[in-house]
């Protein structure tokens, strides 16, 4: 079964391809895609590579965690799944007190 792996603190100058190609000296790689900010269509940093044998996937993250890539050492492990992840953000809603400078007396 397929394995996807998060890649992260990447150069922001950091392609696709440049991350396909460091991935490949691990074994054979189905995607690999660095995330762009729609805004500024900047990298955002991070990435994922999907590695279709889970052996190669696990020798990848041995070999590239920590690895330096232009003066920063990246960081590789297995990517959860989106419902696996702690809540982000504090609170978003409900009676915060005050009214944000709007209408004071």
């Amino acid at each position: 079964m397929a394995k996807k792996l998060y890649v992260g603190n990447l150069p922001y100058t950091t392609t696709d391809d440049q991350l396909r190609d460091l991935f490949s000296g691990a074994g054979a790689v189905d995607s690999a895609s660095v995330l762009m900010d729609k805004f500024t269509g900047r990298s955002r940093g991070f990435g994922f590579v999907e590695m279709p044998n889970d052996d190669e996937a696990m020798a990848a993250i041995e070999k590239f965690n920590g690895h330096e890539m232009d003066g920063r050492a990246i960081v590789v492990n297995e990517a959860r799944p989106m419902g696996d992840r702690p809540e982000r953000g504090g609170d978003r809603g409900g009676d915060r007190g005050g009214r944000g400078g709007f209408g004071r007396r």
